[in-house]
């Protein structure tokens, strides 16, 4: 386990004490738990990237275009 210094906003640091408190966990517990879920949202993006790699990309102007075209936009 590595220790290391965060620095948080002040009011970010009270709610996430009062998370701690209300949750009975510690702070340490709450931060490796909100980055371990950040890295795998990510880690679930770039799978979906690399099963989408073949399809053919689409301009996002032509997207734009296409719904002004229907009428939302």
């Amino acid at each position: 386990m590595t220790r290391t210094t965060i620095s948080f906003d002040d009011r970010l640091y009270r709610a996430l004490k009062l998370k701690a408190a209300v949750t009975s966990r510690g702070l340490s517990a709450i931060v490796a738990d909100a980055v371990r879920l950040s890295l795998k949202e990510d880690s679930l993006d770039l799978e979906a990237f690399e099963g989408r790699k073949g399809e053919p990309a689409r301009p996002f102007e032509e997207v734009l275009r296409r719904l002004k075209a229907d009428g939302l936009l």
